[in-house]
């Protein structure tokens, strides 16, 4: 068996080294000519047979990949979920549909299609300057707004504004700025802004049968310029109501987006009013390690979508409704709160917490860097665990401390 990959970053990585595990052969194309360095630090050229690189010509791409016999194609990251689609569907492999194409990146789209399925979404407004994005949130009564691109990740160019000035300098940001893909900004989104317990659901689907791998509750902060900083995620078991809800919800989601053949990574937000849409990306959820996930229950995304590949059959007999968490298990993502260069020790250190089960840096050691301001601005990240949740929480608090004390910079 031959799969390609498009843009093996962030959590592709993990998926092209399960897929080398399970002795398939894996080609990378890139999307882009380049890759910001956030995402190009993660790539395991390791795992692949072959890295085609980037070529603008959809059908030079497709023919090299039919000389190979690539017979399924999967995004790795959200900037390849539109070639990696566009390819199976011009071969005839297994993909997502062709009618919503376009509204699995662009979050305007994406909102309406959604609605149209008779399913929650925000109040949105699509803001071409910053004078529209202000008098739209001026006219529309909302006490609060979120202001992000149309097609980012990452909590990139994500503002919480409480006023039409906040929403305008927050829509004059996203437009000055290219995504962290590279692409331009050429209008940003202006929403109301949720409120209750978000969280994050991970899926796998094949001909539209879908199954839940993991779902994750957020708990984030607000930095002091207004933008969302996260704080850390904890799994919700599959018994649960709350993960019935978001079960039944997300379903009808990936099936209003047309999303049949793929991993997805949706987050929804539970509010007084019940489940509402933030935004679905076609693709395996970022910033999660699927061992230490595997490790506490049994399964993770990565791993169903590299069995669903091999064999869709791995996934149609999956019972996603009997998912447990063994343990207490929080992912806490790291928050720097001083410019300076990166402490070479701070990982090491970390990994000292009784808890602590994984540790991972985003940071060179010596590299300078700016206080936490997003999820691409945290430099690292650890998984806490325990029989004790309690444990967990003194772990937590300690690791918080330290930082507070100035622990990632020397």
């Amino acid at each position: 068996m031959h799969i390609a990959i498009v843009d093996g970053y962030s959590t592709g990585a993990a998926l092209a080294r399960q897929l080398h595990a399970l002795g398939v052969t894996c080609t990378h194309v890139q999307s882009q000519p380049q890759a910001n360095e956030h995402l190009r630090r993660s790539f395991d050229a390791a795992t692949y047979l072959a890295n085609l690189g980037y070529e603008p010509d959809l059908q030079v791409v497709a023919d090299r990949l039919t000389k190979l016999g690539v017979s399924r194609i999967t995004a790795g990251a959200e900037s390849g979920v539109t070639l990696a689609e566009q390819l199976s569907l011009h071969l005839g492999l297994p993909t997502n549909s062709a009618e919503h194409l376009a509204a699995r990146r662009d979050k305007r789209l994406m909102g309406q299609a959604v609605a149209a399925s008779g399913l929650a979404t925000p109040r949105t407004n699509v803001a071409r300057t910053p004078t529209a994005g202000r008098r739209w949130f001026e006219a529309s009564g909302l006490p609060e707004a979120v202001v992000k691109p149309l097609a980012s990740a990452g909590s990139d160019n994500v503002w919480f504004c409480r006023t039409a000035a906040d929403v305008e300098a927050a829509c004059a940001s996203v437009l000055a700025a290219p995504t962290i893909f590279g692409e331009p900004n050429r209008a940003a989104l202006v929403q109301e802004r949720l409120v209750g317990a978000e969280y994050y659901i991970n899926t796998v689907s094949h001909e539209g049968h879908h199954r839940v791998a993991e779902i994750w509750r957020y708990t984030k902060q607000v930095s002091p310029v207004s933008t969302p900083v996260y704080d850390y995620e904890e799994p919700v078991a599959a018994t649960t109501q709350e993960a019935r809800t978001l079960r039944s919800f997300t379903f009808a989601v990936l099936d209003a987006l047309g999303i049949r053949s793929s991993p997805a990574h949706t987050e929804v937000m539970l509010t007084a009013r019940g489940p509402v849409l933030i935004e679905t990306g076609a693709r395996l959820g970022g910033a999660t390690v699927p061992d230490v996930v595997e490790r506490y229950c049994g399964v993770s995304q990565t791993s169903l979508a590299a069995a669903a590949l091999v064999d869709p059959q791995n996934l149609l007999g999956f019972d996603d409704s009997r998912t447990i968490w063994t343990g207490a298990v929080r992912h806490v993502e790291f928050v720097n709160h001083r410019q300076g260069q990166a402490d070479a020790h701070a990982a090491q250190k970390v990994a000292q917490l009784p808890s602590a089960v994984a540790v991972g840096s985003a940071v060179d050691p010596g590299e300078l860097i700016d206080p936490t301001g997003s999820l691409l601005s945290s430099p690292g990240y650890a998984y806490l665990a325990a029989d004790d949740r309690d444990a967990v929480e003194r772990d937590y608090a300690r690791l918080r401390e330290w930082e507070r004390q100035g622990l990632h910079t020397v």
